[in-house]
């Protein structure tokens, strides 16, 4: 078993501890799938950890409980002034997980602070957003219900490696289609969630946004995880792909070339900056839409090297928009 199904493993026995008011741990053995001497070494990993685990006898048996307050500690430590205002005014910056699964979690953990803070505190910090802001990245226009459901379910069997079925909308053949599916983990990036899921027609993982799941159903069949994702998702492109990497160069002209320069784009990325001010930027990335998009969006300010593949990918884009602009409206 890998650790990082130890881990999901033991957060899962964490929080059904959390959920109880007492459980003993052959009642966590059935719900995770593993032997009692597993979960005891779980435990034991938890408490080592710091969480206030502790179990008491009840009718001849051990049931295991989560201290109410974990984190009393915090208390005899404390939090200075500025320290709580710091924490009060990334709810700005926390903004941007609007209309995700945390949205709801960050309004109750921001509404007990708001507690503590008092309100003639919280009037003056509320100000904070007038010298300082974020602003959300693109987000689905909506987020029903059924989503919310949708990530629960996926959550599930992501922890209980459970097979699914799945409908799905496709954005490149603009169907429908069905897959059976063993969902690895969910990912959040660039304002949606993204499941990373292993497909045994394909003998691959794909990659599914969870917005354009139609269906979900369980099948009574569980998975052994084949494939290691990885720590780092999308590593090779600046977007959301998960291609093989090449090796790109881009030149930039003088007047684009400090705005190009002063940003890590990826981190493969080299920059060599020549004679007349203009850069040639290198890294090893997918050549996905994200790369296209992002290299036409610099105009005639930038200019594909290498690969030729991508040279020719982006000239043609380049004419398709010249002869639609002349072609009449």
């Amino acid at each position: 078993m890998t650790r990082n199904a130890e881990m999901i493993r033991q957060w899962r026995v964490l929080r059904e501890i959390e959920a109880s008011r007492g459980v003993t741990i052959p009642h966590l053995a059935a719900l995770t799938g593993v032997t009692t001497r597993t979960i005891r070494r779980d435990l034991d990993a938890l408490q080592e950890a710091g969480f206030a685990l502790y179990d008491q006898t009840v009718d001849g048996r051990k049931h295991w409980s989560l201290n109410r307050h974990p984190f009393k500690k915090l208390d005899e430590v404390g939090f200075t002034l500025g320290e709580l205002s710091a924490l009060y005014f990334s709810r700005t910056l926390m903004e941007c997980l609007s209309g995700t699964p945390f949205q709801d979690d960050l309004t109750q953990a921001f509404a007990k602070l708001d507690g503590v803070l008092g309100s003639r505190l919280r009037a003056f910090l509320d100000r904070l957003p007038e010298a300082i802001q974020a602003k959300p990245g693109p987000t689905p226009r909506r987020v029903e219900a059924q989503q919310q459901k949708t990530v629960g379910r996926l959550l599930d069997a992501i922890l209980q490696q459970q097979r699914l079925s799945m409908r799905y909308h496709s954005m490149s053949s603009r169907k429908e289609k069905s897959y059976r599916i063993d969902p690895y983990r969910l990912v959040y990036a660039q304002g949606s969630l993204y499941l990373f899921a292993y497909v045994p027609a394909y003998e691959q993982i794909r990659t599914f946004a969870v917005d354009r799941i139609r269906r979900l159903s369980p099948i009574e069949e569980t998975f052994d995880v084949i494939e290691h994702i990885g720590d780092t998702v999308f590593a090779h492109s600046l977007g959301m792909h998960a291609g093989s990497p090449e090796r790109v160069e881009v030149a930039f002209t003088p007047d684009v070339a400090p705005y190009v320069a002063e940003r890590v784009w990826h981190q493969s990325q080299s920059v060599e900056t020549l004679t007349d001010g203009s850069i040639l930027i290198r890294f090893d990335v997918c050549t996905d839409t994200a790369l296209v998009t992002w290299i036409l969006g610099f105009g005639a300010g930038a200019r594909v090297q290498a690969p030729t593949h991508l040279v020719r990918s982006i000239a043609a884009e380049l004419e398709r928009a010249r002869q639609r602009y002349e072609s009449p409206s």
